[in-house]
């Protein structure tokens, strides 16, 4: 009877070997810079952009499935098939912009932890950036401990958002008729145009492209150490699986946020479009509960976010360019853009939001090497894309570089 459940129980572990990624990815589309997106978003034009939201995350769930699948068929992350298959002044390329990208990313993360600490409890802001920075290099501690110790880790940061959202909706309540009304297509001029690349660039993250095929490949590289010939095809319903919860949940989570700032702000004609004014806004219409839900949410997004952000930077220079910096050297010198515009007093909520209409400018970078990769037979062999996935990616990364280009006629010309 042992013997048979254990025969049983066998395929069932290798499988649950391949869960986990996604979670630390998803961690990256609930960061600090959604929030300020999603709740400016809602504030100021109510549930008008429901439908980028939505259109964001299937794309992610797409985007981040070639990624795993690519680190699943070639057993190197994404920037290491770039390295191997892309010419030289190529990759030095592609690795330039994605540090830019990198930055951008720290950005976010260590201003959102900032302001969190300074809404809980009252702290400096350059005073909380150092913290956050601290905090998420604790965390990254754990990766030497194995990558399962830092993803359960993370998971956990995951929760504490996800709790912290679904307990301040609940109080906001649901206009399930708005909700849907804001499914359908619409701008409303070049502020709608500016926010909808913020929430796509805080959506469809371009580090974590990197990082999710990086973690899937260690995955495998586990398993392997276990079976000296798995095969890759049964794994892709366990990263499906994976991909589908874990953004899935990070989806609901976006939409949370401009659910609740449509609800609540938009309704009553108040434009709050700060973290600060958000924070003040829950407390004063829902209770200092929903104040501190709010808070904590944003605490653990800083705190774990930044942690995955210096973990890509890392997975992306050793990947292109087949080197590293120590850990703490790297995280300084990521540290240092965000601390500088928290000493000098800058509006830290308008550099979350720039920071994600930068990270939407490098999708396109990090999504056109993963469609042509996944749809090389050399490449990924039996797993390389189906035409129609391939098509539906191109679609993608067509819209994301003409909605850029969009944002930068509105924003000169008119």
């Amino acid at each position: 009877m042992t013997a048979a459940i254990e025969s049983l129980a066998k395929p069932v572990r290798r499988r649950a070997v391949m869960y986990g990624p996604a979670f630390v990815a998803a961690i990256a589309y609930v960061d600090p810079g959604n929030f300020a997106t999603n709740f400016a978003a809602g504030s100021q034009f109510g549930y008008l952009l429901v439908w980028v939201i939505i259109a964001g995350n299937l794309m992610a769930l797409l985007v981040q499935m070639l990624s795993a699948k690519l680190g699943l068929a070639t057993g190197y992350d994404l920037a290491q098939n770039c390295r191997r298959r892309f010419p030289r002044p190529v990759v030095l390329g592609l690795w330039a912009q994605a540090e830019l990208v990198a930055i951008a990313t720290d950005l976010a993360e260590v201003v959102g932890g900032a302001i969190a600490l300074n809404l809980l409890f009252g702290m400096p802001l350059p005073i909380g950036g150092l913290i956050t920075g601290a905090a998420a290099f604790a965390l990254l501690g754990l990766e030497s401990r194995g990558y399962r110790q830092f993803e359960i880790a993370v998971a956990g940061l995951l929760l504490v958002i996800i709790l912290g959202l679904v307990f301040d909706t609940l109080l906001a309540g649901l206009d399930l008729s708005a909700i849907a009304g804001g499914t359908v297509p619409a701008f409303a001029g070049s502020d709608s145009v500016l926010l909808a690349t913020g929430i796509l660039g805080a959506t469809v993250m371009p580090h974590v492209i990197y990082l999710h095929s990086s973690l899937t490949s260690a995955h495998m590289r586990d398993l392997e150490r276990t079976d000296s010939a798995p095969q890759h095809v049964p794994f892709i319903r366990s990263l499906r699986r994976d991909v589908l919860f874990g953004l899935g949940t990070a989806g609901l989570a976006n939409a949370a946020m401009l659910i609740i700032a449509a609800r609540l702000f938009h309704s009553a004609g108040e434009n709050r479009d700060t973290i600060d004014e958000v924070h003040s806004g829950l407390g004063a219409m829902l209770g200092q509960g929903a104040a501190l839900a709010f808070a904590f949410a944003l605490l653990a997004s800083g705190f774990a976010s930044s942690s995955v952000g210096t973990y890509a930077g890392q997975v992306i220079m050793s990947g292109f360019l087949n080197r590293s910096l120590p850990l703490l050297l790297r995280r300084s010198i990521t540290l240092l853009p965000a601390m500088a515009i928290l000493i000098a007093g800058a509006d830290p909520t308008q550099a979350l939001v720039w920071s994600q209409v930068v990270l939407s400018f490098g999708i396109p970078f990090a999504l056109v090497p993963l469609v042509l990769l996944t749809h090389s037979h050399q490449v990924m062999g039996p797993l390389a894309n189906r035409p129609p996935t391939t098509a539906v990616a191109c679609i993608i990364a067509a819209l994301v570089i003409g909605l850029n280009f969009y944002l930068i006629s509105q924003i000169i010309f008119g």
